[in-house]
């Protein structure tokens, strides 16, 4: 039951404040599945004006933070090789279908992220998501990336 901590997080992924949206890995059964975790706090700056009244964590933001958690299940699946050869490559959003969003997500909210790996062909990874909140499924997706060599030679 391998954990990752926000040190080792930061190590894998290249967000920062404000977007480094996993603050921990609970569990990772690697080359397959992901359980991550995101605490929201009323201090985020997407709080400020969305909404003042009524803080509501926007689903752009959800569904980045499953992209992310995905990430992780990608990069700590790769063998030492591979994340030398891919050192300075970038992983970017190539697709989501099927999202849902089944209810609002707000400060003091647990967000659990889990993805599952259903696919990997010549750079293309695809992933199955959900995001809950005490059990209950705040938003779901299915998420593709795609790998690109950056310079070098």
């Amino acid at each position: 039951m391998p954990q990752l901590n926000i040190h080792q997080i930061r190590k894998i992924l290249p967000h920062r404040y404000p977007f480094l949206l996993v603050d921990r890995v609970e569990d990772i059964d690697y080359g397959k599945t992901i359980h991550a975790i995101k605490n929201v706090t009323v201090n985020e700056p997407c709080f400020t004006g969305h909404f003042p009244e009524y803080p509501v964590m926007p689903g752009v933001l959800i569904m980045e933070a499953m992209a992310q958690a995905a990430a992780i299940l990608t990069f700590a699946s790769a063998t030492e090789e591979e994340t030398l050869q891919a050192a300075d490559d970038l992983y970017l959003f190539a697709g989501i279908d099927n999202a849902r969003f089944k209810r609002p997500v707000g400060p003091g909210d647990r967000l659990d992220l889990y993805a599952e790996m259903v696919a990997n062909k010549r750079g293309i990874y695809k992933y199955k998501a959900v995001a809950k909140v005490d059990g209950n499924i705040v938003a779901e997706a299915d998420l593709m990336c795609a790998h690109r060599k950056m310079g070098g030679a």
